[in-house]
């Protein structure tokens, strides 16, 4: 049973923040994919987000606030922490940040550790419906666990069915790569998942490179860590530059079009903002084609590049 899509206008919005309150699931969209929202100091509601999903409960969820003064009660930011939620908030940027001891977000939230991921959404309506609830909201993508993340109000139906009570359709997102989170816990950031910010916008502001997480040593501190994840039921073959007929192909830039169960093309002119937008989507559609096998050809590694390569060898990764 799919879940009830409502137009996402003030009268249901002002409805989707009384449900919050009370304690029930709504799926909402933000510039980046469509989250799975619950009251993040309800810890019966924060469990209910990880029965929907399906999601392992050692896997942290991203909390989102409106603002710096909203999030200082929840975690203590450092002067380096500030500056970046000057220059990226509201935005597609996670903090991940110590508990504050003002904190009264569940512990589930943050699978038991010392620490909570924060983000400022910048889209209308996540931020008027964090208005209407008065509440932090815990919001994971809108999604099964593992799956690949939902760009539609149509893919949180499909997915999640009837178990959000509403599903705020605000039409597809635009950026379409979950936030990028960054570990400020210690001096120096940690970049943990690369997102819809690139590493080279950080960088610019911190005033050198950016530690990444597997240079750090950092354990599981951040949503979407998990090897496995973003990952549709057929098999993901990487950096492909022929494919058989049968295959499904995810291409990128200048790749001829030849005999394939399916194909699509990111973006033929190579344009990393525009692929980055469309690659939960195509990955459904390939997925729903019935193909048992889909052949993704290479993306270059810069830019945008950096976190569309991470969601794809995450879903190409070995299933648990």
């Amino acid at each position: 049973m799919q879940g009830r899509i409502v137009p996402a206008n003030a009268e249901w919005i002002a409805e989707a923040g009384q449900m919050i309150r009370s304690g029930a699931l709504v799926a909402f969209p933000t510039e980046t994919v469509y989250g799975l929202g619950a009251d993040a100091t309800n810890g019966e509601a924060v469990a209910r987000i990880f029965e929907a999903k399906g999601r392992p409960t050692f896997n942290p969820l991203i909390v989102h606030v409106l603002e710096l003064e909203q999030a200082v009660i929840i975690g203590t930011f450092s002067p380096m922490a500030r500056r970046l939620t000057e220059a990226f908030w509201p935005g597609p940027l996670t903090l991940v940040v110590p508990r504050a001891a003002t904190c009264d977000v569940s512990d589930l939230v943050s699978a038991g550790l010392p620490t909570v991921a924060l983000r400022s959404p910048n889209h209308p309506v996540p931020r008027a419906l964090l208005s209407e609830a008065r509440r932090p909201l815990a919001a994971p993508s809108a999604n099964r666990s593992g799956h690949v993340s939902a760009t539609s109000a149509e893919h949180v139906a499909a997915d999640i069915g009837n178990k959000a009570a509403l599903i705020l359709d605000g039409g597809p997102t635009t950026l379409g790569l979950e936030s990028t989170v960054v570990s400020v816990v210690d001096e120096a950031p940690v970049l943990l998942r690369p997102g819809s910010l690139t590493v080279e916008a950080i960088e610019g502001v911190i005033g050198g490179r950016i530690v990444r997480r597997e240079e750090a040593g950092t354990h599981l501190t951040s949503p979407g860590q998990l090897a496995s994840h973003y990952a549709p039921r057929a098999r993901l073959r990487l950096n492909a530059h022929d494919w058989e007929p049968e295959e499904a192909v995810l291409a990128f830039g200048a790749v001829s079009e030849r005999p394939a169960h399916a194909f699509i093309n990111l973006s033929t002119s190579g344009d990393l903002v525009e692929a980055a937008a469309h690659l939960f989507a195509a990955l459904r559609t390939l997925d729903a084609s019935g193909a048992k096998s889909i052949a993704a050809t290479p993306v270059p590694p810069t830019g945008l590049g950096e976190a569309i390569n991470d969601r794809l060898k995450r879903a190409a990764a070995p299933r648990s």
